[in-house]
Parts: structure tokens; sequence; C-alpha cells
């Protein structure tokens, strides 16, 4: 599903007057739930599921094939966990 077509779901089920609307709500929650994760803080949506952020330690390796080796920085990365109605929902959807 792309950007637009989530738009028009949410213009459907919120029962938003325009598209622009319904845009200007997802843009709304995506970059709230932005802003929260840059300051290390956790957004739960109950049933939902949970935002929240990891810190991720430093690793190195070496690239397949060849004799190189990297390292990567450790470093923050989001991370989102589905709650058990989300989960239960997809299931049965069979």
């Amino acid at each position: 599903m792309t950007k637009a077509e989530f738009v028009e779901l949410v213009q459907k089920n919120g029962e938003f007057k325009s598209k622009a609307a319904a845009e200007k709500a997802v843009k709304a929650f995506i970059d709230s739930v932005t802003e929260a994760l840059v300051k290390k803080e956790t957004v739960s949506l109950v049933g939902f599921g949970t935002f929240s952020t990891v810190e991720v330690a430093e690793k190195s390796g070496t690239v397949p094939g060849t004799n190189k080796t990297y390292k990567k920085a450790a470093h923050t990365a989001p991370k989102f966990k589905f709650g058990s109605t989300t989960k239960e929902a997809v299931a049965q959807a069979k």
C-alpha cells in the first residue's frame, strides 16, 4: 500500500471530508511519533503497538568475498512492537 492509498483509507475510516485533511492527520501522526522517538520517548498505543528506541552497539566485520573490514558505529535505532490486538487481527485474516 502506498502512502496515497493509505491516506485514502484514513479518509474513509476517519470520515474526513477531504484527502487533504486525512493527509494532514497522517503527517501529524508521523511527525509526532518521530519527534517523540528523537527525544528517546516511548509511544504506546494500547492494542496497536509500541514505538520505542533501542541502543545498538558498535560492530565490525568483513565484507564477504574480500579482505576488507568495516566498523559500524554505535547508534540509536527505532523499534516497533505490535500489540496483541493487532497480532490477533492479522492472524485471523488468513
